[in-house]
């Protein structure tokens, strides 16, 4: 029987890891995933910052199950130009193409403090013909994979609209090309659907369920070709249909919460406590807010 979790990544609730772990452990979640914390990149700090942090969050009783890190979220060189259509969210980390082994060697050492298994990854920001790059974003997530089985961890591939592995069916040809027990899936159904492609269930049902590592949340509608997002659960995903899903093909991972919304009156505490209590309900079949 599956036994989905629920957490967040702590910046959705506040960049200042005191704040976010009260909330996160006042709504009873239980994993969390590092990506800004006291306003810098989780990259960016040293190990006695990090130390710092990890103490705050396991003292809050949560368990650290994802390095959401910037890596391949960068140009790839001598290849068709970027994508200027799509927002490039980098998430206080600016980081190029030639800082990417450091970074990963880095998220590996992150990833060993912390007790994660998961370390995120991107593809490259899109470019205008993303099909060119394909061999050499498999090749890089190749590497990556490699390099990780080297420590017992998992490279987590997100789909991300502003990247060159966006939809479902462009991850499933990723997971085609690379056979790899260390190369798994951050399954992300909204930026799915802001890639044009139905998430639930035709985008899912593209994916090996049995590679899926970690799955985010956040929910949307398009208004005037733009996303609005909102509280979980009532905006256009099927939430409901894509949690029921990954019950029943087993899943036992993490959904892990990256809210986006800003919360009603720009209270984007209060906007991720809502969609935290939404997704617990949601988990339980429960109707939510």
């Amino acid at each position: 029987m599956s036994a989905i979790q629920v957490g967040a990544i702590t910046d959705e609730f506040s960049p200042d890891i005191r704040v976010a772990a009260e909330a996160m452990q006042g709504l009873g979640l239980k994993g969390a995933e590092l990506r800004v914390i006291n306003g810098r990149n989780i990259m960016d700090l040293s190990d006695a910052e990090l130390d710092a942090a990890l103490e705050v969050v396991r003292n809050a009783g949560l368990q650290v199950v994802s390095i959401a890190s910037p890596i391949l979220k960068c140009t790839l060189p001598d290849a068709p130009d970027v994508d200027p259509r799509f927002q490039q969210d980098i998430f206080a980390s600016k980081h190029t193409f030639e800082d990417q082994p450091r970074l990963a060697q880095r998220a590996f050492e992150i990833a060993k403090r912390s007790g994660a298994k998961i370390v995120r990854v991107f593809s490259y920001w899109r470019v205008l013909d993303p099909p060119a790059v394909f061999e050499r974003v498999v090749d890089a997530l190749q590497e990556l994979a490699d390099r990780a089985a080297e420590h017992d961890l998992i490279i987590g591939l997100e789909n991300e609209g502003a990247c060159n592995i966006a939809t479902a069916q462009e991850t499933a040809r990723v997971l085609a090309a690379i056979d790899h027990d260390n190369l798994k899936v951050v399954w992300d159904p909204a930026n799915a659907y802001l890639a044009g492609e139905e998430p639930f269930p035709r985008g899912y049902d593209l994916l090996d369920s049995r590679r899926i590592a970690h799955v985010h949340a956040k929910d949307c509608k398009v208004e005037d070709h733009k996303p609005v997002w909102g509280p979980l659960g009532k905006q256009d995903v099927d939430w409901v249909g894509q949690i029921a899903a990954l019950k029943e093909d087993g899943y036992n991972g993490y959904i892990n919460l990256e809210t986006h919304w800003q919360g009603p009156d720009g209270n984007k505490l209060e906007g991720s406590s809502i969609c935290g209590r939404n997704l617990k309900k949601l988990v339980a079949s429960l109707p939510v807010e």
